[in-house]
């Protein structure tokens, strides 16, 4: 049989590829535009493992299909280069982050070539560059120019609100802006100097600086997000992070949450990941009431979706940042309040929410005034109240919320059962005892009528009597905040801002990129102030200090989709013909990580952009498709405690053993190398087994990819022993794109073994190339159309791992068949490019062409030729089958059962009797009842 070289060929067709740019797109007007697009990864120095590639490999499939299909397909790569890492790889050796950034770019793209990627590297980019992330400052610079129109529902140039603020003042204006911003005339802004007066607009414009509470740590010298904290510690060191109020930059995301939630409708995407967006953005209808302190000129306000149940309010809570903690602390209080603050505050937010088990809380000592009943109740701190949702108050109902209901318990607070009369208003969900309180205005009000969105009628007959009685209005309340832009790091974007008297002023255009300066250290001042603070000589105009802190990794990724369209443009993020022809990504393929983050920012900063007119489409992802995670196959040995000895999994049992895991690439079928296991520490080197029938046999586990349990495989490795087409089909063969499936290189081989198939339809025994001009079977023209129509299906479908088995199929069918026809094997050749380019384009240029199987048109299956002329029939006697039938497809149903009935191994079963029934289904089976 002849040999497949798996390393010269891919060797071979990368180089081609390369050198005569195949895969460089034009903005090709006269073809059908389709985008496909990967979420693009971070370099980190630890390079690929075989789970990193496989949403690439399935995007390549696609994206080669449809170009085959005859689209202009857009499929580029970059990195996401900006990061913590990098920079934490700087503070350790005082290397700068370009120069480890380059060194892992560099890692990365040698790994991605040796997959066979389609990429158009002509258009790739790089966060951490500067004439990229010059275009990441002049999105913030526009983003800072503009306020957010509520009655328009998008975004206008800030000099426009200015003109009005001199003809009228804000009273007729309806924007997302600052609670507290005051009313004006148009006398009183121009009375205002013109400081007071950029202090004014920073209260509407997109991006500005404000107080914010965040997670600090101060062990890596910078805020993290709450994706970067696990149960109050950093995911990155394992360091302690506390909640800090802080200067920072803040985009007014708040302002697009409607356009958010109603875009969700426009879009491609699964109802899980929609659903996961819709709770971040927690769009809620309900009520600010306020609550008088007792003996204090305070009020508390507090955001409830259930106004009705103000009856039930036993007590008061707030969240530990509140900043009226201070002052709403008794004497008596006060150390027990300190001790519990500073613990609470500093948990995560979201331990927090997750966390439904723990009761924590401490009373204030103070008591206010429920503004319905007139009832004193307690004030109380606890940590399942959020300082960013609602008002950081809550109006404690135990009667009607879990919560509250835990929390009272513990704390032997009141629990009250609301009534009407003496029935029960609301039924609780357990027995809880407690006095009993008339629902007065309330009473009979609990019908089916809405009277709002979200509201029912006794909610909004609450909401009506607060309003009346001027302790509270209508409110609608989103759990999604503004969202914090502001990092104390290096390794980021400069923001491109300077400060005088300590209002921010942008920079202008012309003096972008606003590069980061050179410092001696990548870590804090010793004043505590960002590592930018190290530069000397770094101020506008050589007086005006420029912002310290850099942009968050999620800036250059909310817009970098937009920038492939127009790469290499010096004058513009991307021109308007650029992003009018390829408009949105058509396809995109990225882990379920970012589905609230990423997701989220891309399209604020996508609805952004179209407001303003710089693109023409709101929603920059059409279709989304979370790939799944390859998991690792752990192997696990077994030593024996406090000796160097090690038993064979099935022994293990009989010994008091330490289960460990152990490096997979020394393990084969379950069978570990012995010799290499030796070599793999010092301290193995002389260790002793207990085999079983002379072999060491590892326990298995399944669980994530990690170097920690030693079951990381470099896709290098497999490429090298089986090749890149083997790796591509086999990622895909493992089981849908969407689903997490284990690593098993022992399964691998099936693969490889169907590409030599494959290979050999081509070649006869003597090891020569052999393909015939003879006209096709009916069979081959059968086997080959089938599979067409099946692959062709099972990629717009994104279904690789069912296409890869027809393939497998086919190629055994043609086989049997001895095919060697160039009518059946050419086509088959370009229906398999996509997944297996390089053997592919070999076997292409064998067959004669000269041009790469890229230019191919993928071909039409014919219905004509998957018409059965005769169907194979079980014939069942009394329900067992008992002879397998022929049949012309078209015969009769009558015939086929007057056939049956004579023929003579079926009367040997029927032994002379008169069946009660014989039924034919057409096509499927015979069964014949006695």
């Amino acid at each position: 049989m002849a040999e497949y070289n798996h390393q010269q060929t891919e060797s071979k067709w990368q180089d081609y590829w390369r050198k005569n740019d195949i895969y460089k797109v034009e903005n090709n007007t006269s073809k059908p535009k389709y985008y496909v697009l990967d979420m693009f990864p971070y370099p980190s120095g630890a390079g690929l493992h075989v789970g990193h590639p496989l949403g690439y490999i399935a995007s390549d499939i696609f994206s080669r299909y449809k170009k085959l299909k005859g689209f202009n397909v857009l499929h580029p790569m970059g990195f996401d280069a900006f990061g913590l890492p990098a920079e934490q790889y700087a503070i350790e050796t005082g290397q700068h982050p370009a120069i480890t950034t380059k060194n892992n770019i560099a890692t990365f793209k040698s790994q991605l070539a040796k997959i066979g990627f389609s990429f158009d590297w002509s258009r790739e980019v790089n966060t951490s560059e500067p004439d990229f992330y010059k275009w990441t400052q002049w999105i913030f610079m526009q983003l800072f120019n503009s306020w957010f129109d509520n009655k328009t529902k998008s975004a206008k140039p800030i000099i426009e609100l200015k003109v009005t603020f001199e003809q009228s003042g804000n009273t007729e204006i309806d924007a997302a802006c600052d609670e507290n911003t005051p009313l004006f005339t148009a006398d009183d802004w121009s009375a205002l100097t013109a400081e007071e007066q950029e202090k004014v607009l920073l209260n509407y414009r997109l991006t500005y600086p404000a107080d914010a509470v965040v997670n600090w740590c101060p062990a890596l010298g910078t805020v993290l997000a709450n994706d970067e904290i696990k149960d109050g510690y950093s995911e990155r060191g394992g360091h302690p992070v506390e909640r800090k109020k802080m200067k920072q930059w803040m985009m007014r995301t708040t302002a697009y949450a409607d356009r958010l939630l109603e875009n969700l409708e426009t879009i491609d995407w699964s109802d899980s990941l929609k659903e996961m967006q819709r709770n971040w953005i927690g769009k809620s209808f309900g009520c600010e009431l306020d609550f008088p302190v007792v003996d204090k000129d305070i009020k508390l306000t507090a955001f409830t979706t259930r106004p009705d149940t103000i009856f039930g309010v036993t007590y008061v809570v707030l969240a530990p940042e509140h900043e009226l903690i201070e002052e709403l602390t008794t004497p008596e209080q006060k150390e027990a309040v300190e001790e519990y603050v500073n613990t609470a505050k500093n948990r995560s937010e979201r331990d927090r929410m997750s966390d439904v088990k723990t009761v924590s809380g401490v009373f204030t000592g103070s008591f206010v005034v429920n503004p319905i009943s007139g009832e004193k109740v307690q004030l109380w701190i606890a940590d399942y109240v959020l300082a960013g949702y609602g008002t950081g108050v809550v109006m404690a109902v135990p009667s009607s919320d879990d919560r509250d209901y835990r929390f009272a318990q513990y704390f032997g607070l009141p629990i009250r059962m609301v009534i009407e009369g003496t029935e029960t208003m609301e039924e609780p969900t357990e027995k809880k005892d407690g006095k009993l309180i008339n629902s007065d205005f309330l009473n009979g009000l609990y019908g089916e009528k809405i009277y709002g969105e979200g509201t029912g009628e006794a909610t909004w007959a609450a909401i009506k009597k607060a309003e009346e009685l001027g302790v509270g209005k209508r409110k609608v309340n989103y759990k999604m905040r503004d969202s914090v832009f502001s990092r104390q790091r290096y390794w980021g974007e400069p923001v491109p801002v300077y400060f005088k008297n300590d209002i921010p002023y942008l920079l202008a255009a012309n003096e972008l990129p606003h590069e980061l300066p050179k410092i001696d250290e990548y870590r804090p001042t010793e004043d505590g102030e960002p590592p930018l603070g190290r530069a000397t000589d770094w101020k506008h105009e050589g007086q005006y200090p420029y912002e310290l802190t850099t942009m968050p990794g999620w800036a250059g990724s909310s817009w970098y989709f937009l920038r492939y369209m127009d790469a290499k443009n010096e004058n513009e993020f991307v021109s308007k013909d650029a992003a009018d022809y390829w408009r949105e990504v058509d396809l995109y393929i990225g882990g379920t990580e970012h589905a609230v983050g990423h997701l989220l920012y891309s399209r604020f900063w996508n609805n952004f952009l179209c407001d303003r007119g710089y693109i023409s489409h709101q929603e920059p992802f059409k279709k989304l498709v979370n790939q799944g995670m390859i998991q690792g196959r752990s192997s696990l040995i077994y030593k024996v405690k406090t000796k160097n000895k090690f038993v064979s999994a099935g022994l293990s049992k009989d010994y008091d053993v330490s289960e460990m895991h152990c490096d997979v690439n020394i393990v084969h079928s379950d069978v570990l190398d012995l010799e290499a296991f030796k070599n793999w520490r010092p301290e193995y080197k002389d260790a002793e087994f207990v085999l079983e029938d002379g072999k060491y046999m590892c326990g298995s586990i399944v669980e994530k990819m990690s170097k920690r349990w030693f079951n990381v495989v470099n896709p290098d490795d497999v490429i090298a022993k089986y090749g890149a087409d083997t790796l591509r089909l086999y990622e895909m063969f493992l089981g849908p794109i969407e689903a997490s499936k284990p690593w098993n290189t022992d399964g691998i081989e099936g693969v490889a073994k169907f590409l030599r198939r494959t290979w050999n339809l081509f070649y006869n025994s003597k090891d020569e190339f052999e393909v015939s001009d003879a006209e096709p079977t009916k069979d081959e023209l059968k086997a080959l159309h089938q599979t067409i129509k099946k692959v062709a299906y099972d990629i717009e479908h994104l279904s690789f791992n069912t296409s890869v088995s027809a393939f497998m199929v086919c190629t055994n069918e043609l086989s049997k068949l001895k095919c060697n026809k160039k009518a059946i094997l050419e086509p088959l050749l370009i229906i398999l490019s996509p997944f297996a380019p390089h053997i592919a384009e070999e076997l292409w240029a064998n067959l004669g062409n000269t041009e790469s199987i890229t230019g191919a048109t993928f071909p039409t299956h014919n219905e004509a030729y998957l018409k059965e002329d005769t169907i194979e029939y079980p014939v069942s006697v009394n329900g067992k089958m008992r002879a397998k039938m022929e049949f012309p497809a078209d015969m009769a149903k009558e015939e086929i059962e007057k056939e049956v009935l004579a023929s003579e191994v079926i009367q040997k079963w029927v032994q002379g009797k008169t069946p009660k029934k014989v039924i034919v289904v057409p096509k499927r089976i015979v069964n014949i009842v006695l």
